[in-house]
């Protein structure tokens, strides 16, 4: 049995039906917090989650785009009514479409900025709402990558947007802080992960 250092926490973590997000969510759970696993995949979602409870951890798989903002507080408000409170909120859904800057559409650009700075923006305000009314603080992560401090070609929309979360990270300290909240991000790079084996 894992040491239960996160017993006393209870986290949301997003994009996490597999790769990283799902690593995420079974270290927490195992080491103690209970976990509200959310995937645009509700079938995902569910699998992973009972996977983590099969091997002796408190998970629950919710599906939904991060997109919305109605998901992303109903994720808050989910996490609170089932587990009582919410002390860790890791935003770390993202998508990644890589293509030629000349050809890039409209609808795919607008698509990347809701769901990895909408997404992960209003995941942090729903959190932090939450862990202000509960007085006790909190800790909020965003995912960034390697390609938002590294230039690699076909990437420009989504290496905007991890480094847009970089300086949003930094932004939000200011207002946060007083509040017991950290927030930090970090940046990944390449990783072997059922997503990136496809493409």
């Amino acid at each position: 049995m894992a040491e239960q250092i996160f017993k006393d926490q209870v986290a949301i973590v997003t994009g996490a039906g597999e790769g990283i997000g799902h690593e995420i969510a079974r270290r927490l759970a195992l080491q103690g917090a209970p976990v509200l696993l959310n995937d645009i995949n509700l079938a995902l979602a569910k699998q992973a989650a009972q996977d983590i409870c099969d091997e002796g951890g408190t998970c629950v798989g919710v599906g939904g785009d991060i997109a919305d903002i109605e998901v992303v507080r109903d994720l808050a408000a989910r996490a609170v009514s089932d587990f009582g409170r919410l002390t860790i909120a890791i935003a770390n859904a993202g998508l990644s479409l890589w293509n030629d800057f000349f050809d890039f559409k409209s609808e795919d650009f607008h698509r990347i900025l809701a769901v990895n700075l909408g997404g992960s923006f209003f995941l942090a305000q729903a959190a932090a709402r939450q862990m202000r009314r509960q007085g006790t603080g909190g800790r909020i992560l965003f995912m960034s990558s390697v390609v938002g401090n590294q230039a690699v070609a076909e990437s420009s929309v989504y290496a905007m947007t991890k480094k847009g979360l970089e300086m949003l990270a930094r932004s939000l300290v200011s207002e946060v802080s007083a509040h017991g909240i950290t927030l930090n991000v970090i940046a990944p790079g390449a990783t072997v992960t059922p997503r990136t084996v496809a493409t």
